[in-house]
């Protein structure tokens, strides 16, 4: 896959690992306007974008700043691992009450990818366990089926470093 269309407005949620790419994707595919991070969030309130204290603090300001988004019909990219299934199910429910498609853009990348990009991570480096934790939980959710069932109108996979280096977005009215 090199060219993705996405409907225009919509919800983009990038689901991964921490290393996987998910905030250098965002950054070269959507204008730093349409993202909001889980990592930038914890930053302005705690400080640090690694501080997990602020972790419940960032989503509640996520979540609240999303619906409003999505209420005004804004495309809005979610940056954060979305690896569990609560956290996707919240989105494509944000979605739904606003009325608009939600998209998972899924990357899915071998485990020494992740580990070796978040190793070559200077400032926002992870725990590597934490990174093992996040590639299982992804395998088991992908494993599973569970992002099928989970009301996503368009679900892009990514399995290779290379295909991150390669998507393109077009937008088409939604």
């Amino acid at each position: 896959m090199t060219l993705l269309r996405i409907p225009d407005p919509s919800l983009i949620a990038l689901v991964g690992p921490a290393g996987a790419g998910k905030s250098t994707l965002a950054a070269r595919l959507f204008s730093r306007d349409e993202i909001l991070s889980s990592d930038e969030l914890r930053a302005v309130i705690a400080g640090n974008p690694r501080d997990q204290r602020a972790t419940a603090a960032a989503f509640a300001a996520l979540h609240r700043a999303l619906a409003r988004r999505l209420a005004a019909r804004r495309l809005t990219v979610v940056d954060a691992t979305s690896i569990e299934r609560h956290a996707r199910q919240a989105l494509v429910h944000r979605a739904r009450t606003a009325g608009l498609p939600a998209v998972a853009i899924v990357l899915d990348l071998p485990p020494s990818v992740v580990l070796a990009r978040n190793a070559a991570r200077a400032a926002r480096q992870v725990d590597p366990l934490v990174v093992r934790r996040h590639l299982a939980a992804l395998r088991s959710a992908l494993d599973g089926g569970a992002l099928a069932g989970e009301g996503w109108d368009l679900v892009a996979w990514i399995r290779e470093a290379a295909e991150v280096e390669a998507l393109r977005v077009e937008r088409r009215p939604g």
